[in-house]
């Protein structure tokens, strides 16, 4: 079947190790939207993606692990949480010792000082907060866990209507229960009229499965951890050799 939609996720797979996409990748992308392909990213980054992706190169961005979905401009999908109905989870990792913050409209409220690794473009949107105050409707928090015990508490403590993902290096993000790529996929896809097995997808970690399984075809990175390629359909190169453009131009172009 003939593929109309193209959606990757951006960091370890559109993105090189630098962060930048390369002439060779922005080329494909543009050949892909004159054939009239739809062009998303689905990201768990909020607004800093805008800052290292070109916005010409996409009709469609995914932000939030899903929580929120833009064709062009226009908001289409949109699943929030709130702090108040969370507090207890934020307040017990806060106790533990845990690294937490939520992310909020591009702001992040967190309880642990702005770390030195980070991209400078956060320090200007963050501020350490009180987890006993905060009242905020946020897209995501996000934690990193030290150990396994960190986790199994962010997941006792994990709300109904919320899900847990742990991710690489034990990234935690938690976000509304209907926050998926996947669901964000499918509401882009139906604004424009596009049926799932028209669909590509590329990923390279846990939170990418869902998107990658919902598709009709799905692609891991040669990159991606390895409960990533079990599910997919197709292996492509790895991010940093250009490997979405590569397996576009052999099978879409």
């Amino acid at each position: 079947m003939k593929i109309k939609m193209i959606v990757m996720d951006l960091d370890d797979t559109l993105l090189r190790n630098d962060k930048t996409i390369s002439d060779r990748t922005a080329s494909t992308l543009i050949k892909c939207r004159d054939m009239g392909i739809k062009v998303v990213y689905a990201t768990a980054r909020g607004p800093s993606a805008q800052s290292v992706v070109p916005p010409e190169l996409f009709d469609g961005r995914i932000q939030m692990c899903g929580a929120m979905a833009y064709a062009d401009e226009t908001l289409v999908y949109n699943k929030l949480i709130s702090t108040a109905d969370a507090r207890e989870l934020l307040l017990a990792a806060d106790k533990a010792g845990i690294k937490i913050a939520v992310e909020s409209k591009g702001w992040h409220y967190a309880n642990f000082d702005f770390p030195e690794d980070w991209d400078p473009i956060y320090r200007e949107f963050y501020e350490v907060a009180d987890f006993n105050t905060l009242n905020v409707e946020a897209e995501k928090f996000y934690a990193m866990p030290e150990t396994k015990e960190d986790i199994e508490l962010l997941l006792r403590h994990t709300p109904d209507g919320l899900r847990t993902t742990v991710a690489r290096h034990n990234f935690t993000m938690i976000v509304n229960e209907d926050a998926s790529k996947s669901k964000a996929v499918g509401a882009l896809a139906k604004y424009w009229g596009i049926n799932s097995p028209e669909i590509a997808a590329f990923g390279d970690d846990i939170i990418d499965i869902c998107m990658i399984q919902y598709s009709g075809i799905g692609v891991a990175m040669d990159n991606a951890v390895d409960e990533v390629k079990v599910v997919a359909d197709h292996i492509c190169d790895t991010n940093e050799n250009d490997g979405v453009a590569k397996w576009i131009v052999e099978h879409v172009l």
